[in-house]
């Protein structure tokens, strides 16, 4: 079994026992480390998906810009309140880099690769401005499941902001859209010659973001925050039948594109 596979499936069995330990609030605090893996593992399949896209060198140098910039952007947000708002991170969230939990940076690798496959065959030929706008947009989507529940629920963070939407700030969301097209532009215009689809990987990279928007919308229902739910849940179901949609159509098409699969 390839090392790629294994770490696929081993996400998916991670992803089984976590949702079932946090579903029942099973999970021990001596186990919150888990969280941290979870979203490492994520990030690193993430990382897989831009390797079988743009190749080894390529992909490995866009999956890293994605984890150091992000990390960075997110220290501008933490230190000078800078793109997200005023909010710091908690000491439960793993090891952390300039202030950030290095995990962050996995979530937003796992959030770009998820997005950027689903514009890939959704809308594989948009221009590059309108490409990262739409991806930036899906990004925000997920985000709005995600905060909520990891500030009013786990607590891995906190706002000093009050605001309709669980006192979560306007700029935030702003914020994640800014750098979600940043990130976009540059995996965008640095891969353009290197992109080689793999449908394999282009569907594990879609299931593992859409798994982890199921996992926070479970966790956002259990604790009643149905606003979170119904402004998340009602894109994505439109986005996920877009996708398959999309995938289905694609089946049939004959293009001389380059599919590994």
């Amino acid at each position: 079994m390839k090392a790629d596979q294994g770490l696929y499936i081993f996400f998916l069995i991670w992803y089984g026992c976590g949702v079932i330990l946090l579903s029942f609030d099973l999970l021990p605090a001596w186990l919150e480390w888990a969280n941290v893996v979870f979203l490492i593992v994520a990030g690193t399949l993430g990382g897989v998906y831009f390797h079988h896209t743009y190749g080894p060198r390529t992909g490995f140098i866009l999956s890293a810009a994605v984890v150091l910039l992000s990390i960075f952007i997110e220290f501008l947000g933490v230190e000078y309140g800078i793109m997200f708002g005023d909010y710091y991170y908690t000491s439960d969230f793993g090891p952390q880099l300039l202030g950030v939990p290095i995990a962050i940076g996995f979530a937003w690798l796992m959030v770009m690769a998820g997005s950027h496959a689903i514009m890939k065959a959704i809308w594989p030929g948009a221009p590059l401005l309108l490409f990262s706008t739409a991806g930036a947009l899906l990004a925000v989507m997920i985000d709005l499941i995600l905060d909520p529940v990891a500030y009013k629920v786990k607590a891995y963070w906190v706002w000093t902001a009050d605001s309709f939407y669980y006192n979560i700030p306007f700029s935030n969301f702003a914020g994640w859209f800014i750098t979600a097209f940043i990130l976009h532009l540059l995996i965008g215009t640095a891969g353009k010659k290197k992109y080689a689809r793999s449908v394999r990987w282009q569907n594990r990279a879609v299931m593992v973001y859409f798994l982890v928007f199921a996992m926070f919308v479970l966790l956002a229902a259990i604790d009643s925050l149905w606003l979170a739910v119904t402004f998340s849940l009602t894109p994505a179901v439109l986005v996920l039948t877009g996708y398959i949609f999309s995938i289905k159509r694609g089946s049939h098409d004959r293009s001389p594109q380059k599919q590994v699969v």
